[in-house]
């Protein structure tokens, strides 16, 4: 495993890097990943214009930077992620702006089809579901805590979903991207925030 998160770790991306490799990708008409299709290019491009939005109007609340700044020890966040994944492009900017403000966080971010070891130790649920947020001491890269794909009321909604009809589709898909909305990210920073604070 260490040597597995190490490899991850020097195949990492700050978020401006990762956005920029997403940006290059997309230019030449292609999607991040190993797979190619139409529809992947398309939620790439779609995603490229969500994150655009949200890097401009998340905001991170008193609630959620008072705790964040207090934190004491350093930490890794290592996010696995692909261009074309919705829930990342919605979650990765909260993540960004959580961890811009505090020194004693480091944000990277990795492609899933590039780092397939480390996913493979982070499945949920059997599935290689992204964005996955692995929490990492700083200095030795010890694994302290998981998180991800989704806050719990997201993954709340596409499970009844799911359980009603059968099948996660484009209108499940909507009614998710309509929830991340609403919620302005609140949901995903009150959530990581309570593991912050528990490994304190």
């Amino acid at each position: 495993m260490k040597n597995i998160i190490e490899n991850s770790h020097k195949n990492s991306y700050s978020y401006l890097e990762y956005r920029k490799k997403v940006s290059d990708l997309l230019a030449e008409g292609k999607s991040s990943g190993n797979e190619q299709s139409e529809d992947l290019l398309h939620y790439s491009q779609l995603n490229e214009v969500r994150m655009n939005r949200l890097d401009k109007t998340i905001v991170v609340p008193e609630e959620v930077k008072k705790p964040l700044q207090a934190l004491r020890k350093k930490y890794l966040w290592l996010v696995l992620a692909e261009g074309w994944c919705g829930d990342a492009a919605q979650l990765l900017p909260i993540m960004e702006k959580m961890t811009e403000m505090v020194a004693t966080i480091d944000l990277r971010i990795v492609f899933r089809d590039e780092n397939d070891a480390l996913m493979q130790e982070f499945l949920t649920n059997g599935a290689r579901s992204i964005p996955k947020l692995i929490i990492l001491n700083a200095d030795n890269h010890e694994v302290l805590a998981a998180w991800g794909p989704r806050p719990e009321a997201a993954a709340r909604l596409i499970k009844e979903y799911k359980a009603k009809f059968g099948v996660v589709n484009e209108e499940a898909k909507t009614e998710l991207q309509k929830w991340y909305l609403h919620d302005k990210g609140l949901s995903t920073m009150a959530e990581i925030v309570k593991i912050m604070q528990a490994l304190e």
